[in-house]
């Protein structure tokens, strides 16, 4: 018989062992081999069965365990050391604490970080891929260096799925229930003593009610909302049932959720504790979109009109986005989102209206939408891409949003992700680093890292064959999977197809030799989950399984199911090669690789998100690129492509790992060099906290200033301005541009004197720029320098302005310049935010395309 309910009994310990509850519910235990292995210690057989989870494994320690531990002075002396760290921890001043004090105590009192999933620990399942695990690697950054953030997120019941394989290798998805009486959990209460709660309204009367738990990650809390409570009707219940889950309306509430009832949930947690109240919210993505809505309505209650609400929660807010695709984005029908904040719904005082031109893009057969993306951009002042590369790429994909701008001035900047080290450094590579090893030691410790990943590997590949309906005696041959010998390389990541999967399989008898040559053999360890709805992706998978199974090379390659962090720290470290090979530029930055590299595994990857920019042939290898047939000759790129990869891995990296000679006394020196070189020169530029700090000193530290300038009287002078500029815009050009009679040298100047009209505005309301750079054939401007010009007394009869100024000509060559009028204020951060322009009309473009001599 099955149980009706479910709920799980926690022990009530011996007075002397009471810390190991606040040892097992901070997660920082997740990233701290000596608090991990003293909570192992309390029951080293049941740590596995326990799936590494300390607060599982506290769950099932017998009464008479308890007692003897409680007795035992050697363990207490090490809990007392333990939990005395952990307070340390929590309250001793950090790198945040110190560059505040050097700032003044300008640094932001709190930040708010909103994320649809975070990825910390496997033991809190909640993440399905990358943009989880970088969300997880922010919080534990920030709390190692003492930054003032609250986490946001919701709850999932189900997770997002455990993979398994049918026979034929296709994938399945299995949703276990999620207990959060289990998990490292604890309620958020109200000072009476009862469950905190938030609530939103939905329309024909409904409402959706969520209660708010608490995560401790380190120092930072993590606030999750879940929807499961009596309160609410069936479908309202479902809400946070699993991640990424349903579409339409149900999607609409999960992301509405997160934004508005997860701005009501800080305010709530800041209410009842009394910490500090956030100055900026971060969006990573956006599905927490709402939140700048919610903050409008919260200050219009206040009294404050919606522009002047919307130029306020701007100034303080933080956007991330992390697709370089539009097909990558969530968007709705503006029916739907109409009715979900039309009378009777969520922030009706806005104006539904008003609500959905924050987000309203129009497609491409001229029906509006609501793009989240959008409201993410046009209620955040700041935004970034999350590589160089991507920086750019998102530049071109939002470009529309401030017309008459060259697509690399629209405000996106780009701060390149990084991973947690301590997460994800296997533990003997951080012990390792701590010392000065010889090339032997290096090589040894590498080889030993990689005997524990074919371990893992075959009792992991035994179980899924186990799954898939194979018996234990035909199973024998699982034994030889792998050998700790032999170069493996590693490809683990989620499934959609342009991260291409099977492009190893585009020539199977090229891999099959690479697979099984007589000197220079390669293994390859594969993981990865297809999104559900996919059929794509789980044919990919499929297409994989399939060529794995074959007796011939089975030794070789493997396909390893339900790919998670835990699997993820053992194949980064026990790979030898990190593979990545997307449809370049599609990979937004892609951190796989950036773990790997932490544990001295070599990177062999297409140029594309943070490989774009740091590749060095000290780090591993470029696979050439065919990018402009891309969309033209989608199949003749793969096969370009493939064959560059086997040609890479036959004539450079095979040679590389196996080139021993006896001079060398048995060790691949070069390979040594580029491991050496892999830890001591990228392993620094991947660290979370470099780029924890980046999003400090330049998103978070102006967005606070900037939200501290924008008091209700500097809001309401900027919606002022905002509204009389448009308003004047058509008036605003440029009428003429004279050039100066210089000779254009090298060294000298060329002075420009502009007449504009303004309409009614007056000088100090705008910027005349005259924007100079090289040019190419077609007079396009590179490398551009903005000069600004400046006003020669009052206006004209006609009412004309005349600007001047002068240009340098630094360098020989085509030099070419324009013209133009932007609006200028001061709490404006960026000369596109207006998205308005008045550029030369064709009468004038004789001014560009001047050749230095």
């Amino acid at each position: 018989m099955k149980a009706i309910r479910r709920f799980s009994v926690r022990p009530v310990l011996p007075e002397p062992l009471r810390p190991l509850q606040e040892l097992a519910f901070n997660l920082r235990w997740s990233w701290h081999p000596e608090t991990r292995e003293l909570l192992r210690s309390v029951a080293p057989d049941s740590w596995q069965a326990a799936r590494e989870d300390p607060v599982r494994l506290l769950g099932t320690v017998s009464a008479d365990r308890l007692a003897a531990l409680a007795a035992d002075r050697g363990f207490l002396r090490r809990l007392g050391v333990a939990i005395g760290d952990l307070r340390d921890y929590l309250t001793e001043p950090r790198w945040y604490q110190q560059a505040d004090a050097r700032a003044g105590g300008e640094l932001p009192r709190c930040v708010a970080y909103f994320s649809p999933e975070f990825g910390i620990t496997a033991a809190l399942p909640q993440y399905s891929g990358g943009l989880g695990i970088l969300a997880g690697d922010h919080l534990k950054a920030a709390s190692d260096l003492g930054a003032p953030l609250i986490g946001v997120g919701l709850l999932y019941r189900h997770g997002y799925f455990r993979q398994s394989l049918s026979p034929d290798g296709w994938q399945q998805e299995h949703y276990p229930v999620i207990d959060p009486h289990e998990l490292p959990l604890t309620p958020l209460t109200e000072p009476d003593g009862t469950p905190a709660r938030v609530t939103l309204d939905l329309p024909v009367g409904r409402t959706l009610t969520a209660r708010i738990w608490q995560v401790a990650v380190g120092r930072v809390p993590l606030l999750l909302l879940d929807s499961t409570v009596a309160e609410n009707g069936p479908a309202e219940r479902d809400v946070t049932d699993r991640l990424y889950g349903g579409g339409g309306e149900h999607r609409l509430l999960q992301e509405m959720l997160l934004g508005i009832g997860g701005m009501r949930a800080v305010r709530t947690y800041c209410r009842v504790t009394g910490h500090a109240e956030p100055e900026v919210c971060h969006m990573n993505e956006g599905h927490a979109g709402f939140l700048g809505p919610e903050r409008i309505r919260e200050l219009g209650e206040a009294g404050t009109g919606f522009d002047a609400a919307l130029w306020s929660v701007r100034a303080g807010t933080v956007f991330t986005t992390h697709t370089p695709v539009p097909a990558g984005i969530d968007r709705f029908p503006e029916e739907l989102v109409a009715r979900h904040f039309g009378e009777g719904g969520e922030l009706a005082g806005l104006g539904t209206e008003a609500l959905l031109r924050l987000g309203r893009e129009t497609t491409a057969d001229g029906e509006p939408q609501f793009n989240m993306a959008v409201l993410g951009l046009r209620t955040a002042q700041r935004a970034n891409g999350v590589s160089a590369l991507h920086g750019n790429v998102s530049r071109g994909m939002f470009a529309g949003l401030w017309p008459g701008f060259d697509a690399e001035e629209a405000p996106i900047g780009a701060v390149t992700n990084g991973v947690h080290a301590p997460t994800w450094t296997a533990d003997a590579m951080l012990r390792a680093r701590t010392e000065a090893l010889g090339d032997a030691e290096l090589w040894e410790l590498r080889r030993t890292l990689r005997e524990q990943l074919v371990h893992e590997v075959r009792a992991r590949l035994r179980a899924s064959w186990r799954q898939r309906g194979a018996g234990q005696a035909e199973l024998g041959w699982v034994d030889d999977v792998l050998d700790p010998d032999v170069l493996t390389i590693g490809f683990a990541r989620r499934v959609p197809s342009y991260k291409r999967l099977t492009l190893m399989l585009r020539d199977r008898e090229r891999l099959t030799s690479l697979l099984l040559h007589p000197e220079r053999p390669v293994q390859i360890v594969v993981a990865g989950k297809a999104h559900p709805a996919d059929d794509g992706g789980k044919r990919l998978i499929q297409d994989l399984v399939r060529f794995a199974d074959d007796p011939a090379i089975r030794h070789r390659i493997v396909f390893l199911p339900d790919y998670g962090m835990a699997m993820a720290r053992s194949l980064y470290a026990g790979c030898d090669v990190w593979l990545n090979n997307p449809l370049r530029p599609l990979e937004a930055c892609g951190t796989s690789g950036m773990k790997a590299a932490l544990n001295g595994c070599l990177n062999l990857s297409v140029r594309d998100g943070w490989w774009d920019e740091w590749f060095d042939p000290d780090f591993g290898w470029e696979i050439p690129t065919a990018d402009g047939l891309a969309a033209a000759e989608p199949d003749r790129r793969d096969a370009i492509e493939a064959a560059a990869l086997y040609t890479l891995l036959n004539e450079q990296v095979t040679p590389c790992f196996y080139d021993r000679g006896v001079n060398r006394g048995g060790l691949p020196i070069r390979w040594l060099e580029m491991v050496r070189a892999t830890l001591d020169r990228l392993g620094p530029r991947v660290l979370a906290d470099r780029m924890l700090r980046e999003y400090v000193t330049g998103f978070y530290a102006p967005a606070a200033a900037a939200h501290r300038a924008m008091t209700p009287e500097a809001a309401g002078e900027l919606a002022a301005y905002a509204d009389r500029v448009r308003q004047e815009w058509p008036r605003v050009s440029v009428d003429h541009v004279e050039p100066g009679a210089e000779s254009p040298t090298l060294g000298g100047t060329v002075s420009l004197r502009v007449r504009v009209s303004l309409g009614d505005l007056d000088p100090a309301a705008v910027e005349v720029q005259a924007v100079t750079g090289r040019v190419d054939g077609d007079d396009t401007l590179a490398d551009s320098v903005y000069v600004q010009l400046k006003p020669e007394g009052g206006a004209d009869l006609a009412g004309r302005w005349t600007f001047s100024g002068e240009l340098s000509l630094h360098r020989p060559g085509p030099f070419g310049y324009t013209v133009r009028i932007l609006p200028s204020h001061r709490l404006l951060a960026h000369r596109a935010e207006l998205g308005l322009v008045a550029l030369p009309g064709e009468e004038d473009t004789e001014a560009h395309g001047t050749l230095l001599r």
